[in-house]
């Protein structure tokens, strides 16, 4: 009560015309309007004025210019600025006085797009910190009000690190600077990443400054590739390489980290300037072959994972950090050159033996043959000589064919043992890769892992019955089937085939024997250690030209004979019949000599 003072009435006022309604004071009703709106704002029809909020609800904004009457603005004109509270100046464009409700119509959009340009101008020119409201999604960025113009905000100036969801931002208002402008076609480009790139290159000078080998750090994963991970060290970015993120084998860094996780890294080196840092996550952890088992000796059972492949030969992981190779060699007892992936592949759960194991270098070399007995070690019981099995044609030579009775036993079947009878010039006429072959087993070269085979051996030797067949003078038909230039070859009864040289080719009229005549042939040669049988055609009628000749000389000689035997005995038959004429004449004359003596 000791503030309020003793104000003194007016001596003139007519308390009788106030009760009345009337005229309180001499002042005229006009001189009071006229006093009245000398104490408002002078306002015009477009015109930007600014305004104080002095009531808002959820659809509305009530602005106050000094005007005998308030502007009432829609509140989503003001979306861009959600901290909008009562009392903010705001600016405002008048369009029009009165309504017809003489209501003042004022819009707050309209008063920013009006003083808009300038601003941004301005802002671009003082490097100025503006606000706006990011509206939508576009290619390649947002689309942001500020002023009221629609500026474009690339994806790349949004934040200092990538951004993975680009519509959390959507209906966030932010701090921006303006940073291009283009006059011709009223473009605006802003961003947000340039307010903080200031503060966080200050940040990375002190932290550069502090770096050291070796030091360990606390990062957050800012982005993965397929060759490492990105972490950020409080606004400086290194590079954990895919080799340094664990000492097993990693195909996909995400299988060892995720986004926005925070973890430990240790510097392992750094560029002159500091740019390039190079950081570890394995090197935390001690190495897993400083963990392995100081029993493990050579000659025990391990198993792992397939995880690298080559031809020859695979690494299988026994531990994270711990692989050893199986060579293509190792896989198999067989001697056979094949590749790795014939017998495994990534991914694959695989036993093993420990063939050699060297501690201080890291390496160990396994083998999976080992887990079956050698083959070889009882071959004499298994594949006893004259034993028969059942083998595969692996390969051909020029003189027989490899086979592989079982997987490490292999054998050679030479071309002379395929067939008794035919004569093969290359296994390939005979039997063709991959095929089933019978065998017998003939010589077991145990030291050169290598054994003789036979396939005719599994057959009586048809041989013997041929030195009875085609025994030398004897006439068969046979058909030429190959023509050559030493003579041809003929196919015989039985499947046998015999040769016959050009001169034995020659027929009866003088013409040669020709592919595929089937003849009459002489044998004229029999050998059956060398399998060889000498034909001829000429022979055929050439031994009975021959034949007649010597019976029509016979005969000749016989005639010959007769003749001299009959004169022979004619001029006996004659001497005798004179000798015996004789005798008797000289009986008588003696028989008449000796009677005279008388």
């Amino acid at each position: 009560m000791e503030n309020l003072k003793n104000v003194a009435p007016i001596e003139d006022f007519n308390w009788d015309a106030y009760a009345n309604g009337e005229a309180v004071t001499s002042v005229s009703q006009e001189e009071l309007e006229k006093a009245y709106d000398g104490t408002l704002n002078k306002v015009t029809d477009r015109e930007v004025v600014d305004g104080t909020v002095i009531a808002m609800n959820k659809r509305e904004v009530v602005v106050n210019i000094g005007y005998k009457s308030d502007g009432i603005i829609p509140l989503n004109e003001f979306r861009y600025n959600p901290e909008l509270t009562i009392g903010d100046t705001v600016e405002v464009y008048i369009e029009s006085q009165e309504d017809k409700k003489g209501q003042l119509v004022l819009s707050h959009r309209k008063a920013r797009a009006t003083r808009s340009w300038d601003r941004v101008n301005a802002a671009l020119e003082n490097e100025e910190i503006i606000k706006g409201y990011i509206k939508c999604r576009t290619k390649g960025g947002m689309i942001v009000d500020v002023f009221g113009i629609e500026a474009f905000l690339p994806g790349s100036q949004i934040d200092v690190k990538p951004i993975r969801d680009y519509d959390v931002f959507v209906g966030k208002t932010m701090e921006f600077k303006v940073v291009k402008i283009n006059q011709e076609f009223k473009n605006v480009v802003v961003s947000h990443k340039a307010l903080i790139e200031a503060e966080l290159e200050q940040q990375k000078k002190e932290i550069i400054g502090k770096l050291e080998k070796g030091q360990v750090l606390e990062g957050t994963v800012k982005n993965i590739t397929s060759y490492g991970v990105f972490i950020d060290l409080g606004g400086v970015d290194g590079l954990v390489h895919i080799t340094d993120l664990s000492w097993g084998r990693v195909s996909d860094p995400k299988e060892v980290v995720e986004l926005d996780q925070k973890l430990n890294v240790v510097i392992l080196d750094f560029d002159d300037e500091k740019k390039r840092i190079a950081l570890g996550l394995k090197q935390l952890t001690p190495h897993p072959w400083d963990a392995l088992s100081a029993e493990m000796k050579v000659g025990d059972k391990v198993t792992g994972k397939v995880v690298v492949m080559a031809d020859y030969g695979a690494f299988i992981e026994i531990a994270p950090g711990v692989e050893g190779l199986i060579h293509v060699s190792e896989m198999s007892w067989s001697q056979h050159l094949r590749s790795a992936q014939d017998f495994m592949k990534v991914g694959d759960e695989v036993e093993a033996v420990v063939l050699t194991l060297d501690r201080d270098e890291r390496k160990m070399s396994l083998g999976i043959k080992q887990l079956k007995q050698d083959p070889w070690e009882t071959i004499e019981a298994k594949y006893a000589l004259g034993s028969e099995h059942t083998a595969k044609v692996r390969n051909f030579t020029n003189f027989g064919v490899f086979v592989e009775i079982e997987e490490g036993v292999d054998g050679l079947i030479h071309i002379s043992d395929l067939s008794w009878t035919k004569k093969v010039k290359h296994p390939s006429e005979f039997t063709q890769i991959g095929a089933d072959i019978q065998v017998q087993v003939l010589e077991i070269d145990k030291e050169n892992r290598r054994l003789s085979l036979g396939h005719k051996q599994l057959e009586e030797n048809p041989w013997d019955v041929f030195e009875t067949v085609f025994t030398v003078g004897s006439v068969h038909e046979g058909t030429i089937i190959e023509m050559l230039d030493k003579g041809a070859v003929v196919t015989l009864p039985y499947g046998v085939e015999g040769f016959a040289t050009p001169k034995h080719l020659v027929k009866e009229d003088g013409s040669q024997a020709q592919m595929d005549e089937k003849l009459e042939f002489k044998v004229i040669e029999f050998n059956k250690d060398a399998k060889r049988i000498i034909l001829s055609h000429s022979r055929i009628f050439e031994d009975v030209a021959k034949s007649e000749e010597r019976a029509e000389r016979k005969a000749a000689s016989t005639n010959k004979r007769s003749a001299k035997k009959e004169e022979s005995s004619a001029s006996q038959q004659n001497q005798a019949a004179s000798t015996t004429l004789g005798d008797i004449d000289a009986l008588a004359a003696l028989k008449e000599q000796l009677e005279g003596n008388k």
